[in-house]
């Protein structure tokens, strides 16, 4: 059994493991981005100058093998920022180790010290994996969109709004958002906000 991983913030010296996890999680979402983009997001993580781009690290044996990025942003209907969590890795060879909900819970351990009320994410509809994961973590309650997959012909990723129980009521299972990628509805589902305040 895999020994468990600790998870702490990404350090300059994991650009080459952090690089190694984030290709593979675009792999698996069928995406490549240009080597300009990784250096540009790794620096970013790590600026001050962008305190609201954030990485955390699961590591176990010396080596990264779990990865989370998350972003902080404003809100209309709020006064505090709200917390999107971006991207969530976890290497093959850890899964059920509780790795990924660690990822997770350390993201709303940073959300809660950062002052943001509510955590989000999306999802695509053919990850069954992570929806089980997402439903564990979020109980009764989850906080994450389900989308179909992209085409690869949207030249960005969908922009959605965080639906949220407690402060609107447009989160039937079922509802559709149409035109927001071309050539692509989103259906969302299973939406809710968790709040951890």
């Amino acid at each position: 059994m895999p020994e468990t991983a600790t998870i702490r913030p990404l350090a300059a010296a994991d650009r080459s493991g952090w690089g190694e996890l984030w290709r593979a999680y675009l792999a698996f979402y069928e995406t490549a981005l240009g080597d300009e983009v990784y250096e540009a997001t790794f620096d970013r993580l790590l600026s001050p100058d962008h305190p609201d781009q954030n990485a955390l690290l699961a590591v176990a044996g010396g080596r990264p093998v779990g990865l989370v990025h998350h972003i902080y942003h404003p809100h209309n209907w709020r006064l505090e920022k709200v917390c999107y969590l971006q991207d969530l890795y976890v290497a093959p060879e850890m899964r059920g180790t509780g790795t990924g909900r660690a990822l997770i819970e350390a993201v709303y351990a940073a959300a809660d010290a950062d002052g943001c009320p509510s955590v989000y994410w999306l999802t695509q509809d053919f990850n069954a994996t992570a929806r089980r994961l997402y439903d564990r973590v979020g109980g009764a309650d989850p906080l994450y969109q389900v989308c179909p997959p992209v085409t690869a012909a949207a030249a960005v990723p969908p922009l959605l709004s965080s639906f949220s129980k407690c402060s609107h009521t447009c989160a039937a299972a079922g509802a559709t958002a149409t035109g927001l990628v071309p050539s692509a509805a989103l259906r969302l589902s299973a939406v809710s906000a968790r709040r951890h305040s």
